[in-house]
């Protein structure tokens, strides 16, 4: 942790911010969470010293994403003592699941899914983290049955193929793009709006061309998608829609 330094020609000081080196990097960018505070990401090599000025440069990014996680904060500070969801908002594919818990003296929880919008924990379910677990695998596996597939549409609709698809629970990452073509999804999408998730396989196909966030990456974006621009900002601003029981949020910022 760096401790926060006042910069000649700044009234206030920045905020206490930790150092990571990443060999994927290209550019600084920033990264803030509810939890984890202010993180730089920087190529290797990167000379340090440059880092108190660009976040001098970041300043007003820097407060208005601390006054948005200060609401997520005081937002998940009310969900604590219902730590387990009572359903799942699954905007993605626009279905709300009920989750009922039946408490039972065996050891070991089991869900099971009821109809199409109810799901049944049975077990020793005061074990919160069994109970996340299993939901988790169930998410898991619902994005499989339904962002992979879409997936493919859109790879054949823009004439972008893959190779692989995958489903994860990636922290930072809605999703990602291998030098092999295989693409990652993060099961955290079935929360987003369905506009927002289209977006992000479109990014992430556009990464099959350029694996990276050049100049011709964009352009091949702007391509696919007219307005990704607007969605771009949009997807910064939208991990509100993860619900709080899985993980804290956390917002990107590239530089």
């Amino acid at each position: 942790m760096v401790e926060s330094k006042l910069i000649p020609g700044q009234l206030t000081a920045l905020p206490d911010y930790k150092i990571r080196e990443s060999l994927k990097a290209k550019h600084v960018s920033l990264r803030m969470s509810v939890q984890g505070g202010l993180e730089v990401i920087i190529p290797k090599g990167f000379d340090q010293s440059r880092i108190p000025e660009i976040l001098q440069h970041k300043q007003s990014w820097i407060e208005k994403t601390i006054g948005r996680l200060e609401e997520q904060r005081q937002q998940l500070a009310l969900e604590v003592s219902h730590a387990l969801p009572e359903e799942l908002n699954l905007r993605a594919t626009a279905q709300i699941w009920q989750v009922e818990y039946a408490p039972t003296s065996a050891s070991r929880v089991t869900l099971t899914e009821k109809s199409k919008s109810r799901l049944i924990l049975k077990g020793c379910t005061q074990n919160e983290e069994a109970c996340k677990s299993l939901l988790q695998q169930w998410l898991s596996h619902k994005a499989y049955q339904r962002l992979v597939p879409w997936l493919w549409s859109v790879s054949q609709e823009l004439q972008l193929p893959f190779n692989k698809a995958s489903v994860r629970g990636q922290k930072t990452l809605w999703a990602s793009c291998s030098y092999q073509k295989n693409i990652s999804l993060n099961y955290k999408l079935l929360f987003l709006p369905p506009h927002l998730v289209r977006y992000v396989l479109i990014h992430e196909l556009c990464h099959t061309i350029h694996l990276n966030h050049s100049a011709q990456f964009w352009d091949l974006v702007l391509k696919k998608e007219a307005d990704y621009e607007a969605l771009d900002r949009e997807l910064r601003k939208c991990s509100h829609y993860v619900p709080g029981w899985l993980e804290p949020s956390v917002i990107g910022n590239r530089d």
